[in-house]
């Protein structure tokens, strides 16, 4: 029986070791997809092991392994980290379904390829997750960088290739913006790792702390698609729709947001932030993002572009929690992490189920799709609704809360930012449902797609409900955004509730 601290590592490695098993079972697919299962059903039960003793207010960490002198590789599981990992492996585990029926239903090439480099990145953003300093983070960020190209351009065409070169120039200078900030911080507090509530404060400059918050704002920003560093996301939707849900929902731009709620919490301090002004800076940025992603959707006629526009707005709420400091608005932020997940994880299985049944791709085509697929697309408008921020969806929990800590930190304006954008959100959405379900020519015929499309999606959309309802339903997510988020506020912070 593995010991607490001992499941950190475990946790990484069970996903590692099962993309070189997929990798040698590329002649028995019902075995390569075994082990993907098997893997994903091992991680989710390592991670979800932890959460009684974080829950109670407990760090597991384990003993950390010097690379270089002064330079260590440590894992620990603070009640943000967890939250992270419990969603990311999670929605592997209910992917890992919904790809084995997409990619049979479409006899697609390469598939020992995506099951393994779709492995080593569940490993990436577990390590992202319980990384206890800068340097393991980075790591870990730049594996997830390297291996998901592969799955951005599986279909190897010309358009593939040429997203998946846009992808590796955005994040591999955006990494080398990250590293710069990291070997400064370093030099400046050599062997410090994330603490709450940070811990540059009085260890250099005001410019020079400004310098370095910029460079980590675009290291972690690319991939959390803050405008005008956000390019490369709608490029990537040409990837399979699994993938797009990947990079969407579970893994590369969470772990940019994951990677701005650290940065802002556990490495500066929202007071150090505020003391040097870059907190309204950076809220100013989420919400120009939030709303220029958002008018941008309106405009985009292809269904998975459109919801990556969505996604760069969404992403760019946790983002603006992140920079108002407040408790109510960090815990809004983190818990917008699973809030978004499941929903928006829900939103391209539906276009993936859509497609791998009709081939239809663009949303002038989807009139009547509704008819003959109500459970796909009743799926679709649940969680429409839920990312407007409708009441008794998860979507309403986060927003509510974020809208909650900008009041509480003495700034409303951003309230207007909020509800502009759920304004947005409904109109870019309302369309798409409207004429699926009263659009069309009357056919009435229900065709849904095969079951290990339809179910994953349906159980997904049930999570957006359920933790609307009851938000600290089965894990505990909210429970751990609400204590990640008051370990970062001190009591005599401008946050405090």
């Amino acid at each position: 029986m593995l010991t607490p601290p001992e499941r950190l590592p475990a946790a990484i490695l069970v996903s590692l070791a099962a993309a070189v098993l997929i990798a040698f079972s590329r002649r028995q697919p019902n075995v390569r997809e075994a082990w993907t299962f098997l893997a994903a059903a091992i991680k989710l039960g390592l991670v979800a092991s932890l959460v009684p003793a974080v829950a109670a207010g407990q760090a597991v960490e384990s003993a950390p392994l010097t690379l270089l002198p002064g330079i260590d590789l440590h894992f620990r599981a603070d009640a943000f980290g967890l939250l992270f990992a419990l969603v990311a492996s999670t929605l592997w585990l209910i992917t890992s379904v919904f790809s084995v029926g997409y990619m049979r239903a479409g006899s697609y090439a390469h598939q020992t390829g995506y099951f393994a480099w779709f492995a080593v990145c569940l490993s990436a953003t577990i390590g992202i997750a319980f990384a206890a300093n800068l340097v393991t983070f980075f790591i870990f960020y730049e594996i997830l960088t390297l291996a998901t190209y592969p799955l951005v351009i599986h279909f190897r065409t010309e358009e593939a290739v040429r997203a998946g070169r846009q992808y590796l120039a955005y994040t591999l200078i955006a990494g080398q913006c990250l590293l710069l900030a990291i070997a400064a911080v370093h030099v400046i507090a050599p062997g410090e790792g994330f603490q709450p509530g940070g811990f540059l404060a009085g260890r250099a400059s005001a410019p020079v702390l400004t310098v370095l918050f910029v460079l980590f704002i675009i290291g972690v920003g690319v991939k959390a698609g803050i405008m005008p560093l956000h390019g490369w996301l709608p490029a990537a939707m040409v990837a399979p729709t699994p993938v797009s849900a990947l990079l969407h929902a579970v893994a590369v731009v969470k772990a940019g947001a994951f990677g701005c709620v650290r940065v802002v919490g556990f490495v500066f301090g929202v007071d150090t932030l505020h003391g040097l002004g870059a907190d309204v800076g950076l809220a100013i940025v989420a919400s120009i993002t939030i709303v220029a992603a958002s008018v941008r959707a309106l405009g985009e006629g292809h269904l998975k572009r459109r919801l990556a526009y969505s996604t760069i707005g969404q992403l760019s709420y946790i983002v603006l929690g992140a920079a108002l400091g407040s408790a109510a608005a960090l815990a809004g932020a983190m818990f917008h992490i699973a809030a978004h997940g499941a929903m928006k994880i829900t939103m391209f299985f539906c276009a993936g189920a859509i497609y791998a049944k009709t081939h239809l791709e663009q949303i002038e085509d989807l009139g009547g799709i509704g008819r003959r697929m109500p459970v796909t697309m009743g799926a679709f408008a649940v969680c429409a609704l839920g990312l407007a921020g409708t009441p008794l969806l998860a979507g309403f929990i986060s927003k509510w809360n974020i809208g909650l800590g900008a009041y509480q930190a003495d700034r409303p304006v951003f309230i207007a930012v909020l509800l502009v954008s759920g304004l947005l959100n409904f109109a870019y959405f309302t369309p798409i449902v409207r004429a699926a379900f009263l659009g069309g020519n009357g056919d009435t015929r229900v065709d849904e797609a095969r079951p290990a499309l339809t179910v994953p999606l349906a159980l997904t959309a049930l999570a957006a409900i359920v933790l609307g309802i009851y938000p600290d339903a089965g894990l505990g997510l909210y429970h751990l955004a609400w204590e990640a988020a008051r370990s970062i506020v001190s009591p005599d912070s401008r946050g405090v509730l």
